[in-house]
């Protein structure tokens, strides 16, 4: 084979590196250990208040896998994830998140713990039956249900109709300038609005009707724990991006979200259990690295957190999150005036807000790196896909594209 180097086109990056991938979630779940002993968690067999079987969709990559290393490794829950990934060969490479599952199963098994993860399209009825069969294989029901999913397309498993969802603006274009992280090129871009069918396909793919699917087939099929939590992840974010996200038509999907939480909250109450929404802070993503604004935004922000202290990735934002909302020492989960979990909180302090706005409206193309995290965020955005990982040697040949070692 050959080294492998990072293949970015325009802030998209079409390959990953396995040992890349695995490492970095390998980083991941050290952060969570250490962050277990910082805190003095105690799991549920050590006879604390934790998670004991969690179930989470979308567990590949982003919040959604620092969901399940925190849940596994901070608080010793066994777990099952899904995520729908291209699996490499040893001549071809995979996606991102096949290598940090697959590396995420060798180290639970590792530590003792159960893990089952299923490369699947967890919209599908038969994702849903899988799970329930390994559930009920395992003797367990689940007691923290995640759902993390983001995907262009969905099938509807009723009608079997495929719905495509879209980043737009609704009424008017959005336009701004976007960063090429590469060149460091400032391009101006321009969003169109949504036309149509572009509202109800996205609140389709992107809305909350999946995760209310799920919470009534593992319902009907007796795996809801007593007193049982599901989160779903949502963000809502500054003026720059409202009308690109929450004012666009993925907004609309994450109201749809946040309506069918007080559905399934409604039904979890019951047991003992709850539904919410957790507005979570902005990062560097796959998706927000090609819509305009959002990657100025993210660079000023990271620069900006960094120099208050007060910066988060991944992983650190849902240890915060498990830590201080949803398994709190009086088992209460504080929320905003509706229901929310915000997590957000520090990105949108208002003397955060003022200080990035100063930067915002200062870039030009000279003065760039004096107002942005440029290497700040040009790591992450490499990180996601298994480049720029601390102690992995790149120059190192890849003979085999399904290995992680």
């Amino acid at each position: 084979m050959a080294v492998i180097k990072p293949m970015v086109r325009s802030n998209i990056c079409i390959n990953a590196h396995p040992i890349g991938c695995a490492r970095d979630t390998e980083n991941q779940i050290e952060y969570a250990i250490a962050q277990k002993a910082k805190h003095g968690i105690k799991t549920a067999k050590e006879g604390g208040y934790a998670p004991q079987n969690v179930l989470v969709l979308g567990c590949s990559t982003g919040y959604g896998l620092s969901s399940r290393i925190t849940a596994a490794f901070e608080y010793g829950a066994d777990t099952i994830g899904v995520s729908f990934e291209k699996e490499p060969t040893v001549t071809k490479g995979g996606t991102p998140g096949w290598y940090n599952n697959k590396a995420f199963d060798r180290a639970a098994a590792k530590a003792g713990l159960k893990s089952t993860t299923f490369n699947m399209d967890a919209y599908s009825d038969e994702c849903r039956q899988a799970v329930i069969d390994e559930a009920k294989k395992w003797g367990i029901k689940f007691d923290l249900i995640v759902y993390s999913l983001a995907s262009p397309v969905r099938t509807d498993p009723d009608t079997k109709v495929l719905y495509k969802s879209v980043i737009k603006p609704v009424g008017k274009p959005y336009g701004g300038y976007a960063i090429d992280m590469m060149t460091e090129k400032l391009n101006r871009l321009e969003a169109q609005p949504a036309e149509g069918d572009d509202i109800p396909n996205t609140v389709k793919v992107m809305g909350g009707e999946d995760w209310e699917r799920w919470m009534k087939y593992l319902s009907d099929a007796g795996l809801i724990a007593e007193g049982c939590r599901t989160v779903a992840y949502s963000y809502i974010g500054p003026k720059y991006s409202q009308p690109i996200y929450r004012e666009g038509t993925i907004g609309e999907a994450k109201k749809d979200l946040e309506a069918r939480a007080k559905n399934i909250d409604a039904q979890l109450k019951k047991i003992g259990g709850a539904a919410y929404v957790s507005v979570n802070k902005a990062l560097v993503t796959r998706s927000s690295s090609v819509i305009p604004v959002i990657m100025l935004y993210l660079g000023c922000l990271f620069k900006v957190q960094k120099a208050a202290g007060t910066h988060e990735g991944c992983k650190e934002q849902i240890d915060r999150l498990f830590a201080e909302r949803l398994y709190t020492a009086d088992k209460k989960v504080p929320v905003d005036e509706q229901g929310r979990i915000r997590i957000d909180d520090w990105e949108m302090k208002p003397e955060i807000q003022a200080e990035l706005d100063k930067h915002m409206e200062a870039i030009t193309q000279e003065n760039l790196k004096e107002h942005i995290d440029l290497e700040g965020i040009r790591k992450d955005f490499l990180n996601i896909n298994g480049f720029a990982v601390d102690g992995v040697d790149y120059e190192k040949d890849i003979t085999d594209m399904t290995a992680i070692d």
